[in-house]
């Protein structure tokens, strides 16, 4: 026979108050004043019995579910080749097992995400919302923000208040053209990580931009192809560039998911690396070191963007007025064999 399941009603004979007291404590809230000795007391009888609070009566009494959503403004499709990802949600899972929370995760097509964002925080479903890959106007972001509900971006958007943590794209990418141009490459090419709806797209192309225009270099938008966040994408439009013979002796993959397949493409043009192309990625995710050759990349400090984005919203969610509404972490150029000079064959 199963063990007779202990009640909050056992937890109060135990510590000599009523069960409403037990309640108000073990759901922490913080509105009714009750002394730390009986606090002390209650917790101390909710261990002593191995007391489990039922998730659906704590949610009545606090007025919340403790899930977070992470919500992915991506197609469906795009989700399963994108590495970056699971780093993000490696950084995310520690934080939130801390904090004795749970995470719910939902992809969200940008072109029915208003209404998306919307029912799963007027359903209750969530106490906060961190957002992934935020597109450069999200009208839902901006209903969420003139709500005042908790909410906290991986990435950024421009004239919003929101809290965000992010690197610096734009100077990111100028790092790593910068580092082209050190090789002594004039003519570079650029692949967008995703279409330029998206903040970050926009950001790293920007960075591209401003690098060639400091080097008095003529940008020309027939070195430029757009990526949509998967390796095919960065296939075809690598693919595209030498179908097209304009001339160039290097390109910038603003993804190293995209990268994988330009080097694919540069291989099967017979083409070598970086010989003939030298590449330079971002993100440095984990198979970038074992590309042929290994990928010279811009490195993100990915599980710690997760995780501050986290506190952040934790600090929200308790209302506590966060100390910096926007962070920015640094970024690291890792140089590997991909970014030769083109005289090295």
């Amino acid at each position: 026979m199963s063990a007779k399941r202990v009640t909050s009603h056992d937890v109060a004979r135990l510590a000599g108050v009523s069960r409403t007291t037990v309640s108000v404590v073990l759901n922490d809230v913080q509105e009714i004043k009750i002394s730390p000795a009986t606090r002390q007391r209650v917790h101390s009888a909710a261990r002593m019995l191995g007391y489990v609070p039922d998730a659906a009566a704590q949610a009545l009494v606090s007025g919340r579910v403790r899930i977070i959503g992470l919500i992915l403004a991506r197609r469906p499709d795009h989700i399963s080749s994108d590495a970056f990802i699971p780093q993000i949600l490696e950084g995310l899972l520690d934080t939130i097992h801390k904090h004795d929370l749970r995470l719910l995760i939902d992809i969200v097509d940008p072109e029915h995400q208003e209404k998306a964002y919307l029912e799963l925080v007027r359903a209750n479903r969530i106490d906060g919302i961190l957002l992934s890959g935020p597109l450069t106007d999200d009208r839902a972001l901006r209903v969420l923000e003139k709500e005042g509900f908790p909410t906290v971006i991986i990435g950024h958007m421009q004239k919003s208040d929101l809290c965000s943590v992010d690197v610096d794209n734009r100077a990111a990418a100028c790092l790593a053209v910068g580092h082209l141009l050190e090789m002594g490459h004039t003519r570079i090419a650029c692949i967008t990580n995703a279409p330029l709806t998206y903040a970050a797209a926009t950001d790293r192309l920007g960075g591209y931009k401003e690098t060639l225009e400091k080097a008095t270099i003529t940008y020309d938008p027939a070195l430029v192809r757009y990526g949509d966040f998967t390796v095919e994408s960065g296939y075809r439009q690598m693919c595209s560039l030498i179908a097209d013979q304009v001339p160039f002796t290097a390109a910038f993959i603003a993804s190293d998911t995209l990268a994988v397949g330009a080097i694919s493409a540069i291989q099967e043009h017979s083409l070598h690396i970086p010989g003939d192309i030298a590449l330079v990625g971002f993100d440095d995710l984990p198979a970038a070191k074992y590309t042929k050759p290994p990928l010279t990349t811009i490195r993100l400090p990915t599980a710690q963007l997760a995780s501050r984005a986290c506190d952040l919203l934790i600090r929200l969610m308790n209302m506590e007025e966060p100390v910096n509404g926007r962070v920015i972490l640094d970024v690291e150029l890792i140089i590997r064999a991909s970014s030769g000079p083109r005289n090295m064959r």
